[in-house]
């Protein structure tokens, strides 16, 4: 490399240290976080809030709020509906982004929409975070250009492999300042407001104050309840019939079991034994404190000799 393209190549590693020059003058805080050559500069506000409204038709004001936003000049960028239920129409939660400079305009047309519940919003300034971003961007440029025009005038490849490896560096760097610049941008142009829309609900909550409203309170409750009931019984039908099938099961395994011990040869043994056990004993001469008592059988018969003797 020769002393020129030395000198421009050491000028193109001094551009960083030259950056901090170029924040302050383009009014971005400086290492002191202190404000410089500020006066002047346009606020730059990033916008966000949130609105409940209760309307009659969550549908109907919902396609109503898309049409008002989408008049403004906004989009929508998220929505979620939830369908009626039981004592409610359904909601729906819209996240717009609107013109930060129709926002209020917006925000009055939807409280036409239905009863107002609550609105809040809230402003950030991002003034010091965006000319912080323009400084680095103007600086990366700046050095970009340079690294450039001396690769056109490198002249062996150490130097090339160098600078294209710190061009790469710097390019990479500048697209995501320049993407955050961007994010910026679109934040501050475009308010964030999250839209919610709710129903009443159909029943009535005013308590009975008559005795005919009492006896209606009463009768519908009881209606009620037996609803509930059908509704507990349907739930568990399923069930009872399951556990009904189960236990028949199990009523006729052990009746089999049953049926089957009963009808083994064991069990034909074991009642013939129990019977010639039971006419042992009915054979057996019977004793009475050591003296054996004389069967009824025996002592008839010797009665029956005495009396043919006598007569």
């Amino acid at each position: 490399m020769s002393a020129t393209e030395s000198s421009e190549y050491s000028a193109g590693q001094a551009d960083q240290g030259a950056f901090d020059s170029t924040v302050q003058e383009l009014g971005a805080p400086a290492a002191d976080g202190a404000l410089v050559n500020d006066a002047g500069l346009n606020r730059e506000v990033i916008t966000t809030g949130y609105m409940t409204v209760t309307v009659e038709s969550p549908d109907t004001s919902t396609a109503e709020a898309i049409r008002i936003t989408e008049s403004v000049g906004g989009r929508v960028d998220g929505r979620s509906e939830y369908a009626p239920s039981e004592g409610n129409r359904g909601s729906s939660t819209l996240t717009l982004r609107i013109p930060a400079s129709e926002l209020t305009d917006a925000l009055d047309k939807f409280k036409e929409l239905g009863t107002l519940q609550e609105v809040s919003t809230n402003a950030e300034d991002v003034t010091m975070q965006s000319r912080d971003l323009e400084a680095r961007i103007t600086a990366l440029d700046a050095s970009v250009d340079r690294l450039l025009a001396l690769l056109t005038k490198a002249s062996d490849t150490e130097t090339l492999v160098q600078l294209e490896t710190a061009i790469s560096s710097r390019q990479g760097e500048l697209e995501s300042l320049k993407s955050q610049k961007r994010y910026f941008d679109d934040q501050v142009a475009m308010s964030t407001l999250t839209l919610t829309l709710v129903s009443v609900a159909d029943a009535p909550s005013v308590e009975p104050d008559t005795f005919l409203d009492g006896l209606a309170a009463g009768w519908a409750g009881l209606l009620a309840f037996f609803a509930g009931l059908l509704v507990l019984l349907g739930v568990l039908l399923p069930w009872l019939v399951l556990l009904a099938i189960i236990a028949g099961i199990v009523f006729l395994i052990v009746r089999a079991a049953v049926r089957s011990r009963r009808g083994s040869p064991s069990s034909a043994a074991t009642e013939i034994d129990d019977t010639s056990d039971a006419a042992v004993a009915a054979d057996t001469p019977m004793t009475a404190n050591g003296v054996d008592v004389p069967d009824s059988s025996e002592t008839t018969d010797a009665v029956a000799p005495e009396e043919t003797k006598n007569d």
